[in-house]
Formats: structure tokens, sequence, C-alpha cells
């Protein structure tokens, strides 16, 4: 999760987004608007999504590995579980 007071105001802008671009959606389907309106606005809509998915891991990632870097340098099985775990955190988040 984000942690600082401007990471935190990022990704509310950013959910504000994704939000803004699903109520676009949902009211383009409902009006019935052409179908080619659709996947662009479906386009916009994973745009968003990717752009918070990507503010978030980069705070996951900094947590994770500046936590690590505060105290003495990790021990190699240490960086190497914690990059394990980053990148099935980020593979699961891929699917």
């Amino acid at each position: 999760m984000p942690n600082t007071a401007e990471e935190k105001r990022r990704a509310v802008r950013r959910l504000r987004n994704v939000a803004g671009q699903a109520q676009a959606l949902e009211r383009a389907v409902e009006e019935g608007c052409e179908c080619r309106a659709v996947p662009q606005q479906l386009a916009a809509l994973r745009g968003a999504v990717s752009g918070l998915m990507a503010e978030v891991m980069q705070s996951h990632l900094k947590e994770s590995f500046g936590r690590t870097a505060s105290r003495k340098p990790p021990t190699p099985q240490a960086l190497d579980a914690t990059i394990a775990e980053a990148v099935s955190l980020m593979r699961s988040y891929l699917k």
C-alpha cells in the first residue's frame, strides 16, 4: 500500500480515474453507443487500472527493498527471498 501522503494522493487520484472510466463505460453500454467506442473505453479503463497497479507495485517494492536497505546488508538468501516474493506478486497481478 502507498505509505507517504503523496503516494496516497496519487493512488486515490488514480482510483478516481478508474472509477470515472468505469462509469463512462457503463453509461456507454446503457445508452447503446457505437460498438467501436466500447473497446476504446475498455482500453482506457485497462490503462487506468494498469497505472494504478504500477503505482502500488512501486510502493510495495520500495517498502520491501527499503526496509532491507535500512538495516545491515541482507544475506544473499534474504535478498533472493525478497525478490522471489516481489516476482510472485507481480506474476499474480499480471494474469
